[in-house]
């Protein structure tokens, strides 16, 4: 009995327990071919894959089917894209567990483009699943390569979604705060559709008189390494685990759709509405990010391995906190032994660039929260559209968090030249250094980067944190609710008055700034809104003044300002990055800058006004931070 115990401890040890509840951990891979389908299974779980289509037809653990049960499945997709992927296909088995001692199953689908872009990507598409001996999960990954001879290939969304079986998952976790028991598709289906199709009023379920809307579930992916759903009866949970951020798109303050319960756009009452997660690698939310390859030019790019991992538990947090702890493990196992090819570089065949920033400003910042990268130096679309590392989709990008003093390691790398770029919240704007060239098998020491970031004079006032988020003004601590621009006009009946020295942002300035509701809240229109900003001065000042305001995510089209009911400008470039629709405090992040002379400001007190113009509620603009600066040498 004691050598039972010690042995079931060691394999506890060295599994962890949610393999143990069920299956063999040790069991060799088996891999069977009916000619239709691939079907993978180490004893802990049994994977099917379509070999027309690539996709998961069958998911299974502890002998529970996980993948919906209306033939919805796990799939690769480019939606609001006419084409499929190419006609021309070839299944194929890469890693023959009979061959290698049954440690692993690897198969692949290869799609190539058949000469027809009205009905084919024009690219050579490979999918391949993996599963190990011992794996608690499957192991996904995506190689696009686009030929010289191939027409132009450009899309808005590259993604892998999986619908899960209904009548197992009710349980969604995207992150500590966002991790509760959800409506199920019958209470979608009833649902009362509000201003947008994927927003409906609860009408039943757990919340009932509650708008659900998939948008609230967008999530940071840099910041979100495990998320997923569980089952309350089942005790079982399923989770998408990306141990790289690699091969995602926008860098790491990308925010994208994770998890949801299908916006299934009907009228029928009886519609799936099924448990999804989504793994967005090319982001088209908030902003989204460009991803072009021209006729004859060749581009490659792997997307992933990246993890379905499965687990049991006896509480959803419990599951949650298993999947971060295997996350964790996932990107410390990063790079694969057994994935490298020609297109995912081995440990030995990537660099390593290290370094310290030095931070030389006013500000006094807790530089732990520093991010570095390394990123495809910015570039211009056939359209002359500058692509930089928030925008790009196209290109490898490699970010880590800095330690209190500013040192940086950033590992695998994959050779290239890149422009490494360092921000850190406290900080107004971002440190860059071009022509990084990393080689294969290479350290590169950078050593000491000293940072002075701009500033045009000395500081007059400030409102809010540079920290690239609307969240720390009011709402902001719970951004992902629907409707908040419709709560504008209660919370501020006179509009946003913000006087320096006395109000507190916190509270004093809201997480947007958007049109006035002036009707009903279905047509969501709304009056022009101004806001001011209340300052005093010793003197009359001389010399440039200028403000620098930083958006953490615009709608609006223009901002025009006043001072003193003088107009100093109209910023009349903004992007429409759809974060106060989509419910986020972040989105594309951009600094702009108004210069006036000084003398249109006096001795006390001072206005300035901003103003968003007539239109949609959600028309608006959300502040990340806002400073003037004084010049007194500076000519206008």
């Amino acid at each position: 009995m004691k050598k039972f115990l010690q042995i079931t401890i060691g394999l506890f040890l060295l599994f962890g327990s949610s393999n143990l509840i069920y299956g063999q951990a040790n069991k060799a891979v088996s891999l069977t071919d009916d000619g239709n389908f691939y079907t993978l299974d180490n004893g802990i779980v049994i994977a099917k894959i379509d070999k027309n289509s690539a996709s998961i037809a069958s998911y299974k653990y502890k002998k529970l089917e996980m993948i919906g049960p209306m033939g919805i499945d796990g799939f690769w997709k480019l939606p609001a894209v006419p084409q499929n992927f190419g006609t021309i296909r070839q299944a194929s088995i890469l890693q023959n567990p009979t061959e290698i001692k049954g440690e692993r199953a690897t198969v692949s689908v290869k799609f190539a483009y058949d000469g027809d872009p009205a009905k084919s990507v024009p690219a050579d598409i490979e999918v391949r699943y993996s599963l190990g001996r011992g794996d608690s999960g499957i192991y996904l990954e995506e190689i696009w390569h686009h030929k010289p001879e191939h027409p132009k290939l450009t899309f808005p969304v590259g993604r892998f979604v999986v619908k899960l079986n209904d009548e197992v998952f009710d349980w969604m976790t995207v992150d500590s705060r966002r991790s509760m028991q959800m409506i199920t598709a019958d209470d979608w289906n009833h649902g009362t559709v509000m201003n947008m199709k994927e927003a409906r009023l609860m009408n039943s379920g757990v919340m009932k008189g509650q708008v659900e809307h998939k948008y609230d579930y967008a999530a940071v992916q840099f910041d979100t390494p495990a998320y997923g759903w569980s089952s309350t009866k089942q005790k079982i949970g399923i989770w998408l685990i990306n141990p790289s951020n690699e091969y995602m798109s926008g860098g790491p303050t990308k925010l994208e759709l994770s998890a949801h319960r299908d916006a299934t756009f009907t009228d029928s009452l009886t519609a799936p509405a099924p448990a999804t997660i989504l793994n967005v690698w090319k982001g088209p939310h908030y902003g989204g990010t460009v991803l072009e390859a021209n006729q004859g030019e060749e581009w490659r790019k792997t997307i992933g391995p990246f993890m379905l991992y499965v687990n049991s538990g006896e509480t959803p947090e419990a599951m949650h906190k298993n999947a971060l702890a295997q996350a964790e493990k996932e990107a410390k196992k990063w790079v694969y032994d057994w994935a490298i090819d020609d297109n995912y570089p081995s440990a030995k065949n990537r660099g390593t660039v290290t370094g310290q920033i030095i931070l030389k400003d006013l500000a006094q910042v807790n530089m732990s929260k520093l991010l570095v990268g390394l990123a495809h130096p910015d570039y211009q679309t056939e359209k002359s559209e500058t692509v930089d590392w928030q925008k790009d989709g196209k290109y490898y990008q490699f970010w880590v968090r800095g330690d209190k003093d500013g040192k940086f390691t950033i590992p695998n790398v994959r050779p290239g030249n890149f422009t490494l770029h360092a921000f850190v919240d406290g900080v107004l704007g971002e440190y860059a250094k071009t022509d990084v060239t990393v080689e294969a098998g290479k350290i590169l020491n950078l050593d000491k980067l000293v940072w002075q970031p701009v500033r045009y004079g000395k500081q007059l006032w400030e409102i809010g944190i540079p920290d690239r988020t609307s969240g720390e003004f009011l709402h902001g601590d719970h951004y992902w609710q629907w409707g908040l621009y419709n709560q504008y006009p209660k919370d501020f009946p006179n509009d946003v008055n913000f006087v320096i020295g006395k109000s507190d942002y916190r509270k004093d300035w809201n997480l947007m700034q958007v049109p006035r509701l002036n009707g009903d809240v279905s047509k969501g229109r709304g009056d022009e809104t101004t806001w001011t900003v209340s300052f005093d001065l010793p003197k009359n000042p001389t010399g440039k003044a200028t403000l620098r305001i930083a958006f953490a995510g615009t709608e609006s089209k223009t901002l025009a300002l006043k001072l003193n009911d003088q107009p100093i400008g109209i910023i009349s470039d903004l992007l429409d990055t759809g974060v106060i629709r989509r419910d986020a405090n972040r989105g594309y992040w951009q600094e702009k800058m108004i210069s006036f002379d000084a003398s249109l400001m006096k001795s006390g007190t001072n206005i300035l006004k901003l103003t968003i113009p007539a239109g949609n509620v959600t028309r608006g603009v959300q502040y990340d931070y806002l400073r003037l600066e004084l010049d007194e040498n500076g000519k206008n």
